[in-house]
């Protein structure tokens, strides 16, 4: 079991880590659900998850607000990525939509150009997409090499509200990427979750206290 432990800074990162988490996501601002986090911050991150032998998922998004991003915006996280990964990240978290909420597939694959050698992660903006179409964005995104998908099953709410969808896109995504589960899970709730849902990795602010 991966717990992927959420982090705005490095405040609580050495805690997080000896208590078993295996990897971390770093972002900033987490109020308005995480953006790029600081050139400073991702390179001290990476150094000390690495000397634990903790990777570390760096949050790509260059603010709050929707998955829409205009051209200047997508230059932006171009650069960020490119950056994120000489800091030493080994994955690189982030997510862009259309205004019907369908993947960018334009800017998508000018991210994913930048971003060979790491992982990827798809994260949240997947709930904006309808759920009649996520099994087919599951497809496109495996097909370009994504590597994971951060999901809470719905836009709202805890992932433990939303079980029956998420069974639904684990049983899918099978074969194809990894299904990440996050949203309202503790280190109380998460029991619960395992006994539902048969996944091996789990994503959140408060896995381990």
């Amino acid at each position: 079991m991966i717990k992927e432990f959420c982090s705005e800074n490095h405040v609580d990162l050495a805690k997080a880590i000896s208590m078993g988490a295996q990897r971390i996501e770093l972002c900033d601002n987490l109020a308005v659900g995480g953006t790029t986090p600081s050139y400073a911050v991702i390179k001290y991150v990476c150094q000390l998850a690495h000397e634990n032998e903790v990777t570390v998922m760096t949050m790509i998004r260059p603010r709050g607000g929707d998955f829409c991003y205009d051209e200047a915006e997508i230059e932006m996280m171009v650069e960020d990525c490119k950056v994120a990964k000489e800091l030493g990240s080994d994955g690189l978290v982030f997510g862009v939509l259309t205004k019907d909420n369908w993947l960018d597939q334009v800017a998508l694959e000018r991210l994913f150009a930048v971003s060979q050698g790491c992982q990827i992660v798809f994260h949240m903006a997947f709930d904006q997409i309808p759920r009649h179409r996520q099994f087919e964005a599951i497809d496109w995104l495996a097909a370009h090499g994504v590597t994971r998908i951060l999901t809470r099953g719905s836009l709202t709410g805890s992932a433990l509200n939303n079980v029956d969808w998420l069974q639904e896109l684990v049983s899918y995504a099978q074969g194809k990427l990894e299904i990440l589960i996050g949203g309202g899970l503790t280190v109380d709730n998460v029991p619960e979750l395992l006994e539902k849902i048969p996944v091996d990795q789990v994503h959140g602010t408060r896995l381990f206290w």
